[in-house]
């Protein structure tokens, strides 16, 4: 008897593994969009270190303004994709998923991009 209850008791808990395993992909795929975005902005910054002495001032800057929109367009983006996971997860919950910190990361990047971008056009 203690046989037969086993097999139940594991199949009732691979569905909750499957879903920790996946929340856990989805966190480190929000974190490696975030990863890309800086690194966009360290292009950014680049171009302009790199570019800034030349005649034309404002095409370096326009430049890396290109990359500081794609650095927000992919914050933004990864922010989206994370709570649809989180949300289409925990369909069953009782409590909604909590997508806070998803967003408070995401504005924080977010600020230090367009910081970034004001000082490279004073610059």
């Amino acid at each position: 008897n203690t046989l037969s209850e086993e097999p139940t008791d594991l199949s009732e808990k691979r569905p909750d593994w499957a879903e920790a395993r996946t929340l856990m992909a989805s966190e480190r795929s929000f974190t490696s969009w975030i990863g890309t975005a800086l690194g966009c902005v360290g292009v950014a910054i680049g171009l302009q270190a790199v570019f800034g002495e030349i005649a034309i001032t404002w095409l370096p800057k326009a430049v890396a303004s290109i990359f500081l929109t794609v650095a927000l367009f992919l914050t933004w983006s990864a922010r989206t994709r994370a709570c649809k996971v989180r949300k289409r997860l925990s369909k069953n919950d009782v409590i909604p998923p909590d997508t806070r910190t998803f967003t408070l990361v995401s504005t924080l990047v977010s600020t230090a991009i367009i910081a970034t971008g004001v000082v490279l056009w004073l610059i």
